[in-house]
């Protein structure tokens, strides 16, 4: 018995030294282990190290190298140093900060940035207002330029769809319009002249026919009203208050003359390259909004072209009434110079054909009463007429816009730009209604 026992008691001893020898070669792998990473550790602080070394030697050196330029530059003279900053340099094309390094920007949220920014600015927005305040003859020229030039390009667009090409249609439109003031300077404007003149020797004699009115006569007898008009019209004195003298009546129709003229040049220019134009603006809105922006301009332009085409139509109907009317009362003798009257003042909304009746009623009046009166019913009814029938009809689809909103457009275009304002205000109207419906509507039911 006592072979076996000692047989395991010799394994377990040698299995016990097993483990042990197994727990101290583990124990001696982790201190290697150990031992290994402290030395990686060492070597990468030595790395470090080394490259900081590295760093702070080029930054010696370029203190060292600055340093012994700007002592090289200090030992030159005045003049070679003035010499130096007048060589032309040049950068490297392919360098970063070719032109220097930039600065620091600007605290834009310094109190004396935004005093002094915000002063400039306020002095540039003035400086631009004055100037564009100098200049407003022209820009009005300017605006009735383009505005005849969008109101003719209805009419080059029939000769598109025909066929013909834009140039040929811009020159055939630009053709019938000379052909028709050529015709109206020469047919017209010599019978409205002899029919203004008449119209001025007869004004003494209206006056003096209007005593026999017991109204009338207790107001000249107060204050003298027939005899200042004959002074006015008998002395010469129309002529000189109107025009301020023979000299300055001359030079208002120089004035006159070189207007027109520059307003046909540039109408002529505006209607060749008015799509040219058109693409030049819209080419200012972003690209995500640009076809938005294009059919809302077109559509503008179409409404602007729509007015100026149905304007002309309504204000050839009430000449054309006006002079068979005239005709038919016995007032043959004025009739076209009135209708002429009529026709002009019937371009302005809503107010104009009423100041051309008050004009022709006021002259019937002071021939004839009776035909004062039958003039009076006429154009109250024709005023019905043109508003209720015509009016509708032809101005319906170009501004489809609320009467009390024209009147108002009227008066405040009439009041910035006098005629030419009440002339612009209604297709200007139209526009910003469009635009309101159009743009600013909508995204309010956004929010």
């Amino acid at each position: 018995m006592s072979g076996p026992e000692e047989e395991l008691r010799r394994l377990r001893d040698e299995v016990k030294e097993a483990e042990e020898s197994a727990e101290e070669a583990r124990e001696g792998a982790e201190g290697a282990q150990e031992s290994a990473h402290e030395a990686q550790e060492g070597a990468q602080e030595a790395r470090e190290g080394a490259e900081g070394a590295l760093v702070g030697a080029e930054g010696a050196a370029g203190r060292a190298q600055r340093a012994a330029r700007e002592a090289e530059h200090h030992e030159l003279t005045t003049e070679e140093r003035s010499k130096e900053f007048l060589v032309d340099r040049r950068p490297a094309e392919d360098a970063e900060n070719a032109y220097g390094t930039p600065g620091r920007p600007l605290k834009r949220a310094s109190a004396f940035y935004m005093g002094f920014m915000g002063a400039v600015g306020a002095l540039l927005a003035f400086w631009i207002g004055q100037q564009i305040l100098s200049i407003r003859s022209i820009l009005v020229l300017i605006l009735v330029a383009a505005f005849l030039a969008v109101g003719l390009n209805p009419a080059v667009e029939f000769f598109l769809r025909r066929g013909m090409k834009r140039p040929w249609a811009v020159l055939t439109v630009s053709l019938g319009v000379l052909a028709a003031l050529t015709l109206f300077v020469v047919a017209v404007v010599p019978l409205i002249t002899s029919q203004v003149t008449t119209i001025t020797e007869e004004a003494p004699s209206w006056a003096e026919a209007m005593r026999s009115n017991a109204t009338f006569q207790s107001l000249d007898d107060r204050y003298g009203i027939v005899d200042r008009v004959k002074e006015t019209f008998q002395g010469g004195q129309f002529a000189s208050a109107a025009f301020g003298g023979v000299l300055n009546a001359g030079l208002a129709v120089l004035g006159a003359i070189a207007n027109a003229f520059v307003i046909l040049v540039l109408m002529l220019y505006f209607l060749a390259s008015l799509p040219a134009i058109k693409r030049f603006f819209y080419r200012f809105a972003p690209a995500t909004r640009r076809e938005r922006v294009t059919y809302l301009g077109d559509q503008i332009l179409a409404n602007v072209g729509s007015y100026v085409s149905g304007a002309f139509v309504v204000a050839t109907v009430a000449g054309l009434a006006s002079l068979v009317f005239l005709f038919s009362v016995g007032l043959g003798e004025y009739a076209i110079a009135l209708a002429a009257v009529v026709a002009i003042l019937d371009v302005i909304p809503m107010i104009g054909a009423t100041l051309g009746a008050l004009i022709v009623t006021a002259i019937a009046f002071a021939t004839d009463p009776k035909i004062g009166l039958v003039t009076l019913v006429f154009y109250i009814v024709y005023q019905q007429f043109e508003n209720y029938v015509v009016y509708p009809r032809v101005m319906g689809r170009a501004v489809d816009i609320p009467g009390s909103l024209i009147v108002v457009a009227a008066l405040v275009g009439a009041g910035l730009l006098g005629v030419v304002g009440a002339l612009l205000a209604v297709p200007t109207a139209a526009a910003i209604q469009l635009i309101t419906k159009e743009v600013f509507l909508p995204q309010q039911e956004v929010r």
